[in-house]
């Protein structure tokens, strides 16, 4: 049975992506369409406020892009040896909270030990941090997308804890979705499965699909990798097949494995 992925494969050079390798232990076929670009903002400002740990109580990641965006700043030489010199070893000194695994891979890559990488979604991660941080301690700082939702702000500032948000990158569509839609269902048919990995992926892939799939659709289970993007797609009017329980590859393919 195949599957379709809406995502990044991962890094080239890391050996095949763990989501299709998962699928392929239940004998399902995924393949893998990436539906986003990021083009990353505001980099200069982003390393001005790492140059100043003292202003700040930790760091908040809830997004892999954010780190992307942090290496990006090291790629300097002259901010890399800043960062090795005294920063890493000061951040380090204090909280850096993230949400998921991948996040928590590129905050280690950085230097720093990630914390909370646990909790899975904002919501949970906000619970996290409020039962460990206290009100009106210094701000968090909060490197994150244009497209950032207001659970986690909301819930920390209805607990008196200060985080400083900086827009560091911006999501846009893939330039070859359309056509790598199109072949895909051209040369495989239509999927058993469909899974999305973000809001922003249904909102630009759901209505390529639901064209090419045409009456078929109905055929199809939904899933999605965590409640954000479930909700996203209930919005749209689709009912979801499974949302994984956690935002993991063995857990995504046991709950597709589960609801075909």
């Amino acid at each position: 049975m195949k599957v379709l992925l809406l995502k990044d494969p991962k890094d080239k050079d890391s050996g095949p992506d763990p989501y299709v390798k998962e699928l392929a232990s239940y004998g399902l076929q995924g393949t893998l369409i990436p539906v986003l670009s990021f083009e990353f903002i505001s980099l200069e400002s982003l390393f001005e406020k790492l140059s100043h740990p003292e202003s700040y109580g930790g760091l908040v990641c809830t997004s892999p892009r954010a780190l992307e965006a942090v290496k990006i700043c090291l790629k300097d030489n002259t901010k890399s040896e800043a960062w090795s010199k005294s920063l890493e070893q000061q951040w380090n000194a204090k909280p850096t909270y993230v949400v998921g695994k991948a996040t928590a891979a590129l905050v280690e890559e950085v230097g720093l030990t990630p914390q909370g990488e646990k909790s899975g979604n904002a919501e949970k991660l906000a619970e996290y941090i409020c039962s460990r941080e206290k009100p009106n301690s210094p701000a968090l700082l909060f490197p994150c997308g244009a497209l950032k939702r207001e659970v986690l702000p909301t819930e920390l500032r209805e607990k008196g804890i200060s985080l400083e948000s900086l827009t560091v990158y911006q999501t846009v569509q893939h330039p070859d979705l359309q056509q790598s839609l199109s072949s895909y269902f051209s040369q495989q048919g239509i999927p058993a499965s469909v899974v999305f990995f973000s809001p922003s992926g249904v909102r630009f892939c759901l209505q390529h699909i639901q064209k090419l799939s045409g009456d078929l659709i109905n055929r199809v289970k939904f899933a999605a990798i965590g409640p954000t993007t479930t909700e996203a797609l209930e919005a749209a009017g689709i009912p979801v097949s499974c949302t994984a329980e956690t935002p993991t590859p063995q857990d995504l393919a046991a709950g597709i494995h589960k609801a075909l």
